[in-house]
């Protein structure tokens, strides 16, 4: 294993960027906060990265006690990557990157990639509260853990596991313009274009503006 790149400079900021500043590493923190992850689909969740700098990535990560391996139990028996405790407490950061990064966003291209779950962290921080939210889109489903997680995932792919407490459905194009920023999620649902179900006090709340 390569020796950790620093900036040798005696600032925090720095020595953050000396652990997370590579290519793609944030991008894998983002994946692995939905929960344990093969690689296998990590791979296929981050497109365009290759698999020798998603496997380089993943062994400086555990070097660095932000990620970890472990083997599943039979009959899953696979290789699962996850977050540890230190790992997790870069939420706040992405979230707080991903809002700045949201006018950047403009109309999505051609040749964008685009994941479903890849919306959970825009969501998840307009959210108040706390509960299980599922949110349903064209490209697929995923679910939102809302306040109070703090030693489990923030969200994951797909159905929500058991009865959430609030279901919203939108179209791609709402779900963009909340992540550009350009609307609120009370607005969206004021207005009808995020129709929301429950009985829980995150869907009351939602529905009460």
């Amino acid at each position: 294993m390569s020796p950790r790149r620093s900036y040798d400079q005696y600032c925090s900021a720095a020595r953050a960027l000396d652990l997370v500043g590579d290519r793609w590493t944030l991008l894998i923190v983002r994946e692995l906060l939905s929960g344990p992850r093969r690689y296998t689909d990590l791979h296929a969740d981050l497109p365009g990265v290759s698999t020798d700098v998603l496997a380089s990535r993943l062994k400086d990560m555990e070097r660095d006690g932000l990620a970890g391996r472990r083997r599943l139990p039979p009959p899953g028996a696979a290789y699962v990557y996850e977050l540890t405790p230190r790992g997790r407490e870069l939420l706040p950061v992405l979230q707080a990157l991903g809002a700045w990064g949201g006018p950047e966003l403009g109309e999505r291209r051609p040749t964008d990639a685009v994941r479903a779950h890849w919306f959970a962290l825009p969501l998840l921080r307009t959210l108040e509260g706390e509960g299980l939210v599922e949110v349903q889109l064209e490209e697929g489903r995923f679910h939102l853990y809302v306040g109070g997680v703090q030693d489990g995932p923030a969200y994951g792919d797909g159905p929500a596991p058991g009865e959430p407490d609030a279901r919203l459905v939108m179209d791609a194009g709402t779900c963009e313009a909340l992540s550009r920023g350009e609307s609120s999620l009370a607005e969206a649902v004021t207005d009808g274009r995020v129709r929301v179900t429950g009985d829980g006090t995150i869907a009351k709340a939602l529905r009460a503006g």
